[in-house]
């Protein structure tokens, strides 16, 4: 199918696209087990000749597509199902009715454009040499959905029936970024995230008596301020470490000394040697400090998402995509990496491929002050929506016309 045939057919499946995201958006679930979200992609894509897969730990799905061309390669397309624990204050007719939960990273998006493309696929199925996983992933809001799909064989792999596919991609919307516009990078594009939580332990007292304690409140602190400095001073700019506390807790009343301070917060890098590194050495840190003044630090790192790390042949080949279909000006590089984290990072240790950021900005919109993902108020334009879809199956059906060539 041409470039020319593929938005046509995306914008010929604007409606369907634009009902099923909004459907999703008004009953949106979170974590492993997304029933009603499962059910509703199942019965919008129940007309298409797919095959179905399910495993025991998620309510995820993979969705095969079987082209009648002969054999070739395997390519997978994810979009992520669950939304998140927060109110929504849109004021959208379609707005979420579960009281304290909205999809405010854009899931319900992708959905529905990965059900836009399926459809597009099915439509060329006699023309596809190969075959299209669709994976629907429950999940990725910090539940590891990327990893229990993978351990349970949906994606295949060694051990299980069949192979893992030949390349992987993604497409996440972007609400404060421009238009339509498609962006990738190569190498990192996310960082790895985890969470550290330190126990400062001591023995509290009156505080009037400070010399009688031994007070976790000040050694708690020259801890956050030495964690900076220890980033700082021993980690290269060029590969980047942020770790941030976000959360200090301690005490009772304004007169007693605590027998302990807790911080909570967030360590993200953006390669795993500094990862295991950092996991290494704070700890270090923290105790070596406390033991200086007569007291002891725990450490407990709760292990999030790794490096989303994009093949750079899979860039290339997607920034081509887009230049196809929507234009030369369609695609940009994008300079640094982000941050953020992102569990499709779980398939990219596995297959080679790249995730993508769409602009959903209104058109001629002040996009850099719209509101980002996770935000109550967050706004997608649907206009959009058809282009994803577009971009997803071109990605597929190229790939397997000619790999990353």
């Amino acid at each position: 199918m041409s470039a020319d045939l593929l938005t046509r057919e995306a914008s010929r499946l604007s409606d369907r696209i634009v009902a099923l995201r909004r459907a999703v958006h008004a009953e949106p679930e979170i974590g492993l087990h997304n029933p009603k979200t499962r059910d509703k992609i199942r019965a919008a894509l129940a007309h298409l000749p797919l095959e179905w897969r399910e495993g025991p730990s998620t309510t995820g799905l993979v969705a095969t597509l079987k082209g009648g061309a002969g054999e070739g390669g395997t390519v997978l397309l994810r979009g992520d199902t669950d939304a998140l624990p927060m109110p929504e204050e849109t004021g959208l007719p379609f707005a979420s009715t579960v009281p304290g939960v909205m999809h405010a990273c854009g899931h319900d998006t992708h959905v529905a454009m990965l059900a836009g493309a399926a459809e597009i696929l099915a439509g060329q199925a006699e023309r596809l040499k190969g075959e299209v996983r669709f994976m629907f992933q429950p999940g990725e809001e910090g539940h590891h959905g990327a990893r229990f799909m993978l351990n349970d064989g949906l994606l295949g792999g060694e051990g299980f029936d069949r192979p893992l596919p030949g390349a992987a991609f993604a497409l996440h919307i972007m609400p404060n970024a421009p238009h339509g516009l498609v962006a990738g990078r190569a190498g990192p594009l996310m960082a790895a995230a985890d969470e550290l939580r330190i126990t400062v332990t001591g023995r509290g007292g009156h505080a009037s008596m400070p010399h009688d304690t031994a007070d976790p409140v000040p050694v708690a602190c020259e801890i956050v301020m030495a964690i900076q400095t220890m980033v700082a001073r021993r980690y290269s700019v060029f590969d980047p470490v942020v770790v941030t506390i976000a959360k200090i807790e301690a005490g009772s009343a304004h007169n007693v000394i605590p027998d302990s301070a807790k911080l909570t917060g967030t360590m993200r890098t953006l390669s795993a040697d500094t990862r295991a590194r950092l996991k290494e050495e704070l700890p270090r840190l923290v105790s070596g400090i406390a033991a200086a003044h007569g007291l002891t630090g725990e450490v407990i790192i709760r292990e999030g998402f790794p490096v989303t790390m994009c093949d750079p042949r899979a860039v290339t080949f997607g920034e081509g995509v887009a230049q196809a279909l929507f234009g030369p000006s369609a695609f940009r590089r994008l300079p640094d990496p982000i941050m953020g984290a992102e569990d499709f990072a779980y398939v990219l240790e596995k297959v080679p491929g790249a995730m993508f950021f769409l602009g959903v900005a209104h058109e001629g919109a002040d996009w850099q002050h719209c509101c980002g993902i996770h935000s109550t108020k967050m706004m997608v334009d649907e206009s959009v929506l058809p282009r994803g879809a577009a971009f997803l199956a071109g990605l597929a059906q190229n790939w397997l016309e000619r790999g990353f060539a």
